[in-house]
């Protein structure tokens, strides 16, 4: 896999929104989105994609993930959980965002966290992760070419590609599933409930 390299360039992992990025001014919706938009316009997948609509950010407020906004404008703790919303929802259903940003929320309201410095953790994390994810999808593109030599077939291109795929979702899915079990970890302690 020659273009492995250059399919990593494309995927935009260095994008993320820095702490010093966000206004200190209130928001409108539509400065909100264009933010984001202008932000994260090199992850799209296509041109067609939104990364933020009215509706979205609408649904986020009315199913409580991020606590209520004020005369129709979005303060910079709100643009932190909308960036955290953004990151989440690639993997999460919108009721296991919820339950994981609940205590978030309840923190901010009450002025009991640091949200900058939380928030600032949250993209050094990110950044750590883009790395490790380069070498992983590296390493794991040398083990599938080892696989398809095994196979000497025709079409070992295609069949190089169909083996990527399927590895980098399965990857996907064991990280999610993680994830989710962690979001059932939340639910648990919320319910006082111990876990076996």
């Amino acid at each position: 896999m020659e273009y492995i390299n250059q399919l990593i360039e494309q995927l935009g992992l260095d994008v993320n929104l820095f702490l010093e990025e966000i206004p200190e001014i209130d928001l409108y919706m539509d400065q909100v989105i264009q933010l984001f938009e202008n932000k994260f316009a090199e992850t799209k997948r296509n041109d067609e994609e939104k990364i933020l609509t009215k509706t979205m950010i609408n649904n986020y407020a009315k199913g409580k993930l991020m606590f209520p906004i004020q005369n129709k404008k979005y303060s910079k703790e709100h643009l932190i959980l909308i960036s955290l919303i953004y990151q989440l929802k690639g993997a999460l259903s919108i009721n296991d965002i919820k339950t994981t940003l609940d205590g978030l929320n309840k923190r901010i309201v009450k002025e009991n966290i640091d949200l900058d410095r939380f928030y600032n953790s949250y993209v050094n994390l990110s950044s750590k992760n883009a790395a490790a994810l380069k070498m992983d999808v590296q390493k794991r593109a040398e083990e599938v070419s080892a696989e398809i030599e095994d196979t000497q077939a025709d079409d070992s291109n295609y069949l190089e590609q169909v083996l990527m795929i399927a590895s980098l979702a399965n990857m996907s899915n064991l990280y999610r599933r993680a994830a989710e079990k962690l979001v059932d970890g939340i639910i648990v302690e919320k319910e006082g409930k111990r876990q076996k």
